[in-house]
């Protein structure tokens, strides 16, 4: 659950880029994904993004959910079964994907290794300069007690 989560937060959240990332760095429990807010969400790296970015992701959003309404008597299962997926509801989310990954560069990712690979570059900068503001990690070492 977020809190006073912008809107845009849904598009991100349910693009192809983030499944990726919680699919390489959460585990899976049975068949599904584990989720963690500290493991995926917290450390998922997306760059800063401008109000126009934000606006266009937001109307992603918008997109998404007005398709899913279109199909009351469908549960969320039914509209996400891969076989039997709404055409709109499957563009609705491919413009989302592409919107999403616009926000990290201007030309499209070729493949899903070619997305992982640079979101770890991404995510060993964050760490990176965390380390360096002496944020984070380097105040945790800080306040940790010795046995």
């Amino acid at each position: 659950m977020i809190y006073d989560a912008q809107t845009y937060i849904l598009s991100l959240i349910s693009s192809k880029i983030h499944m990726l990332w919680a699919l390489a760095v959460s585990g899976k429990l049975e068949s599904r994904i584990r989720y963690s807010v500290n493991l995926v969400y917290n450390c998922f790296p997306f760059p800063i993004i401008s109000s126009q970015r934000k606006e266009e992701l937001t109307q992603c959003t918008f997109r998404i959910l007005e398709e899913r309404e279109k199909h009351p008597e469908k549960t969320l299962a039914d509209l996400y079964d891969p076989d039997k997926m709404p055409k709109g509801l499957r563009e609705a989310h491919r413009l989302n994907d592409e919107a999403v990954e616009r926000c990290y560069r201007s030309s499209p990712f070729t493949s899903d290794e070619e997305r992982l690979e640079y979101l770890f570059k991404l995510y060993e900068k964050m760490i990176q300069e965390e380390q360096e503001k002496g944020t984070l990690f380097e105040m945790e070492k800080k306040t940790r007690k010795k046995k």
